[in-house]
């Protein structure tokens, strides 16, 4: 393209998307919204703001067609020393130190409820072409020859999707994993691990650039990374909405077998969002039911978090499929005495009493199949758990986010 960006075409796409859902006309949410809704609490004033501005940048991005992000990126170089160093921890009580790689600025999944960006997308994906040389210096300064090597993780990636087109068509991906090979080369006992977060299909882990794969890649690190997939619970059509670009469910699974199948540690999940009005029995079965026949043992429960701009736009796709599940999505976060339920980014979770039931009702059936939890702080915190047992390592090894802390064994 004339400006230097690049068109490439999506690994995983739907053929439906926010711009073509037959019948969907948004509307503004106010109280008299929600009262013909069926929602029972009153909102206060602050949060029904929140909810009419929301309505008013999903129609103006239904209309701008912004919602989910262009399938281009740019490419950039920068100096791995004007790149900033970031440890991830949210809650300022994660017990396990870990350094962010985050080689791309926007994400090419398009998540609408995302984290980092409040389903806000940029239009134009930035990939840092040299970022491999600051993860190069990174592992020199905190890893290398006459520096403190206490165990750590370097988590790729928090902000963005590690196995995407931006980083895979350019190789990026490929070079940050050749990064850490290098590394552990030349410095065997480094105390250095892996931690990766993704959403990556097995098209992705197949992908291969200059006569590597992902997985060839992954292989060469088994004992020193791990693979977690980041996996939702909600209804199907309602993921294709909210995950334009994202792998299906079977898909994601798929690339967990293929790590297992050659020997990496793969066998967490980050389990997220979680939409609490889809929260069934019979949903929790078959979902979990999935993941353990994946080999997946452990998991880490996310409830859906968001400011109420960004729930105005989850509710109404919601209610596009289900409208009862639309009331209850806002009668689970809304209600006053919730307004300070807040988690990173000042996003709100669940009502309190909601969250608790749910993880207890989760635990409940995947205590059955023999799979553990990984709680972070804040779930805790909500729990009761005392601050004693901080950190707290359960039965198969996994910690906070989902740190296999065996890897240092």
């Amino acid at each position: 393209m004339a400006d230097g960006t690049k068109r490439y075409t999506p690994f995983y796409s739907r053929a439906r998307d926010v711009y073509n859902l037959d019948g969907f006309h948004p509307e503004i949410i106010d109280g008299a919204y929600l009262e013909r809704l069926g929602v029972r609490t009153i909102p206060a004033e602050e949060t029904l703001d929140g909810l009419r501005k929301g309505s008013e940048l999903l129609i103006r991005g239904l209309q701008d067609h912004t919602l989910i992000p262009e399938p281009v990126y740019r490419n950039v170089e920068m100096d791995p020393d004007d790149i900033r160093t970031e440890i991830h921890n949210y809650t300022g009580r994660c017990p396990t130190l870990t350094y962010e790689i985050n080689p791309v600025l926007g994400c090419g999944v398009g998540c609408q409820y995302c984290l980092v960006t409040d389903g806000k997308h940029r239009q134009e994906l930035t990939a840092i072409d040299n970022y491999h040389l600051y993860v190069r210096k990174l592992l020199e300064e905190k890893n290398g020859t006459g520096s403190e090597n206490a165990p750590h993780y370097y988590y790729f990636s928090p902000k963005t999707e590690a196995f995407q087109e931006a980083t895979l068509l350019t190789g990026i991906a490929h070079r940050i994993l050749h990064e850490f090979i290098g590394h552990f080369a030349q410095h065997p006992s480094s105390k250095a691990r892996l931690f990766i977060a993704s959403k990556a299909g097995a098209k992705h882990l197949e992908y291969t650039f200059n006569g590597d794969s992902v997985l060839d890649l992954f292989a060469q690190l088994k004992g020193k990374m791990q693979f977690n997939t980041s996996v939702s619970i909600m209804p199907d059509a309602f993921r294709d909405i909210l995950e334009p670009y994202g792998a299906p469910l079977e898909e994601r699974l798929r690339a967990v077998g293929l790590c297992r199948e050659r020997g990496i540690q793969a066998n967490s999940a980050l389990v997220q969002p979680i939409f609490t009005p889809y929260l069934t029995d019979s949903h929790i079965k078959s979902f979990f039911d999935a993941l353990h026949g994946a080999g997946i043992i452990n998991y880490k429960p996310e409830f859906l978090t968001a400011c109420m701009e960004n729930l105005a736009l989850l509710g109404q796709y919601l209610g596009h499929f289900d409208r009862s599940l639309e009331r209850q999505l806002y009668e689970d976060y809304i209600r006053p005495d919730n307004a300070d339920h807040r988690k990173q980014r000042g996003r709100t979770a669940p009502s309190r009493d909601l969250s608790i039931a749910s993880v207890k009702r989760m635990m409940a059936y995947t205590d059955t199949l023999g799979m553990s939890v990984s709680i972070c702080y804040w779930v805790r915190k909500q729990l009761g758990i005392a601050e004693d047992f901080i950190p707290i390592i359960n039965r198969n090894g996994f910690q906070c986010l989902g740190y296999q802390s065996q890897l240092f064994q």
